[in-house]
């Protein structure tokens, strides 16, 4: 019999694994006789006894059976919800323990996607939260019913099974008020609610914004229809149970589809936005807008970006994947010139109006493709100095990483919010740029995300 045969774990097998580090979702890592096993719950320096659930040819899944020994960072999570929801993965991880986690993580990626020598960089510590609990500014809740009653929260891990949410521990008191309210509302009204499988029904999500700054709240129901039956007596019932409700907003979606917007949006009552501060900017959000969701964290974010740019008012800045020009604005001080690009024509309406509103003039935004602009506005003679990338988790275009390494900024500064991608696009461009620093920032407390703003210098 080869190793291999002997080596092959069965399917509902148990076996004894010591779990040497935290995978990139926030599962346990162990190996058992050479093969990698991925345990969800199991933390490292821990010896577990799991039962294997899915056997892959290169690794394999596995559940807790017993804990033999326990982690000396391990705590009892406060969220009831906490292992049937999955919005949270690290909340068993006391909050100092996350952070070393979440900087491994980083260093793991690099190992795993890019031939830089790890131990020759400069990786800092991960910035983390003083309070890592009730952070989150918006809660997208589905709705459904159980005997009746009215429900709303997140769907299961792997499961179609809605998982009621009444606090969850992330989301902001005032968020986690509005949708109990709202879902009361829709119960006392006896609102038809939409059924997945039936595709029957009205109200299908509950989506609650709060400008953490401002205290101004905006609720979007999302509807399957157009018809809102006793929208006038909905709209009257939200406004008297929660007077901070500055906005109420109807968006349809009749589409079998995950994703919570649909294209037509409609104002039910009051303004058409909220308002939020960073620091000295002021922003408003309606429905649609993109923001980040962790505001308190958004402002050490940015200054760590600010930080690596390192502008002295001389520089010309290229500010790629822009969104509504938050990034850029943050230093737009710094900068002789910005200039900055998104695929998304409102967000680039947005960062128009944000320039503006801030008094910024010189700040220039264009609907396109970073890589397809950079190297027309080279030839027209701009050249930036500085180059931000902010990119989607795919990280960046192949195209784009070839433009930089062609125009050849003096510096590149990466804001990431996934390692892996990070870790590639920078072993590309490590041929032209020395890595400066990587800079771990928590913006996600209790799951398993990092971002990473990483300074490139040019060689």
């Amino acid at each position: 019999m080869t190793q291999n045969q002997t080596a092959q774990l069965k399917l509902g097998q148990t076996f004894p694994l010591t779990i040497k580090r935290l995978g990139i979702n926030g599962e346990g890592v162990g190996y058992f006789k050479k093969q990698v096993v991925f345990v969800p719950g199991a933390l490292p320096g821990e010896e577990v006894v799991v039962e294997a659930t899915k056997v892959h040819p290169k690794f394999s899944e596995g559940k807790i059976k017993k804990v033999r020994k326990k982690s000396q960072h391990r705590v009892v999570p406060p969220c009831p919800v906490y292992d049937q929801c999955g919005g949270c993965q690290l909340q068993h991880l006391e909050y100092t323990q996350q952070l070393k986690e979440k900087r491994d993580i980083v260093i793991q990626s690099l190992e795993r996607h890019s031939r830089l020598k790890v131990e020759d960089l400069n990786i800092k510590q991960t910035i983390g939260m003083d309070n890592p609990w009730s952070y989150r500014n918006k809660s997208s809740f589905q709705v459904g019913t159980q005997n009746g009653k009215v429900l709303a929260g997140l769907y299961g891990l792997n499961s179609h099974k809605l998982i009621n949410i009444e606090q969850c521990a992330v989301q902001h008191p005032q968020t986690n008020a509005a949708v109990e309210t709202v879902k009361q509302v829709l119960q006392d009204l006896q609102i038809p609610i939409y059924h997945e499988k039936t595709r029957k029904g009205i109200v299908r999500t509950i989506v609650a914004r709060v400008g953490i700054q401002t205290g101004e709240l905006q609720i979007v129901l999302i509807t399957a229809k157009k018809e809102l039956p006793k929208k006038a007596l909905i709209i009257e019932k939200i406004k008297s149970r929660l007077p901070e409700v500055k906005s109420i907003i109807q968006n349809i979606n009749g589409q079998k589809t995950s994703l919570i917007f649909g294209e037509e949006t409609f104002n039910l009552d009051g303004s058409d936005f909220i308002q939020e501060t960073l620091g000295d900017l002021q922003f408003e959000l309606s429905a649609r807008t993109f923001f980040q969701l962790n505001p308190e964290q958004t402002v050490k974010l940015y200054d760590e970006v600010k930080k690596a740019a390192a502008l002295t008012g001389k520089e010309k800045v290229a500010d790629a994947y822009c969104g509504v020009g938050t990034i850029g604005l943050w230093f737009a001080d710094g900068a002789s010139e910005i200039r900055g690009m998104d695929i998304i024509p409102e967000s680039i309406q947005d960062a128009k109006k944000n320039a503006k509103r801030h008094g910024i003039k010189h700040a220039k935004y264009v609907t396109g493709k970073a890589e397809e602009l950079l190297p027309k506005w080279v030839k027209e003679g701009w050249k930036p100095d500085v180059i931000i990338v902010d990119p989607p988790r795919t990280g960046l275009d192949r195209a784009l990483i070839q433009t930089i390494l062609t125009v050849k900024p003096k510096k590149v500064v990466y804001v990431s919010c996934n390692p892996s991608t990070l870790a590639k696009d920078i072993d590309v461009l490590s041929k032209k740029y020395k890595i400066e620093m990587i800079q771990p920032v928590d913006m996600f407390p209790q799951t398993s995300h990092v971002e990473v703003v990483t300074e490139l210098k040019l060689k």
